[in-house]
């Protein structure tokens, strides 16, 4: 496929690539634009030096289909769990039902080195629910486990290989959430727009696959919340990527009619 050019610069191999698997998933052309967000995104990335830590990734927003949003950005495609084309919207991504749905994203947290690794995630409708919710996950309350998630109460929580949680009380944020570690001995997260830095040490990481509405052990817990975006790979900078997605999602937003 030969994509149309942009004056100043050409499209990304990366980005046409991945574009053209979404197109052949959607059998149908996305727009121009939704096509220029995505390959300022990969650029933007790759500009910043985050591309190459991102290790297993989907844009949930912009195809056209279901099938084209499970379409991997980077890495291998996750495994669909019972969700359906009503469970997807091209703007806001996709929407778990706190029941039964959920994707395994085959990549395991054991996959990155212990103190090199990160999750995000795009939040484009805050969980509702009765129980904990959680948004990307290797296993709950468990040495070595990694997650991102709200409470019953909607305060985000955290774990990022280590077996004890961190909490924010009563933040009931949206938008771009992340945990990064670059050292056995603390680790950042991201949310609405700041960092905040947690002293913990590091564990073996728990040795299961990172799972994306649910955790990932039992896969109790799944979450009611609608993602657009998730990431798994390396330690990055959260700054950096939360401004890139967040510009990819609202320039989605915008080009579909």
């Amino acid at each position: 496929m030969t994509l149309v050019w942009r004056p100043g610069f050409q499209f990304d191999d990366d980005a046409s690539t991945y574009i053209e698997a979404v197109e052949t998933a959607d059998t149908q052309a996305l727009e121009t634009g939704v096509r220029y967000a995505i390959n300022d995104f990969v650029i933007g990335c790759k500009n910043d030096g985050i591309w190459d830590a991102i290790k297993a990734s989907c844009i949930l927003a912009g195809a056209r289909t279901l099938a084209g949003a499970l379409v991997p950005l980077v890495g291998t495609a996750p495994t669909n769990v019972n969700f359906v084309a009503g469970d997807y919207d091209r703007e806001t991504g996709l929407k778990g039902n706190e029941i039964n749905k959920y994707l395994d994203s085959n990549r395991n947290n054991n996959a990155d080195p212990q103190n090199d690794y990160s999750l995000t995630t795009y939040v484009t409708e805050i969980p509702v629910s009765n129980s904990p919710s959680f948004l990307l996950a290797s296993s709950n309350f468990y040495t070595g486990s990694t997650a991102i998630g709200y409470s019953a109460d909607e305060s985000l929580f955290f774990r990022h290989r280590n077996g004890n949680a961190d909490v924010e009380g009563q933040t009931n944020l949206d938008g771009f959430i992340g945990i990064s570690r670059a050292t056995s001995t603390e680790y950042t997260a991201r949310f609405g727009g700041a960092n905040t830095t947690y002293a913990r040490a590091s564990q073996a990481p728990y040795p299961t696959t990172i799972t994306v509405f649910t955790e990932g052990l039992n896969l109790s817990f799944k979450t009611n919340a609608r993602l657009s975006f998730y990431s798994i790979g390396e330690s990055l900078d959260l700054a950096l990527l939360d401004t890139r997605v967040s510009d990819l999602i609202t320039a989605i937003g915008a080009a579909i009619p």
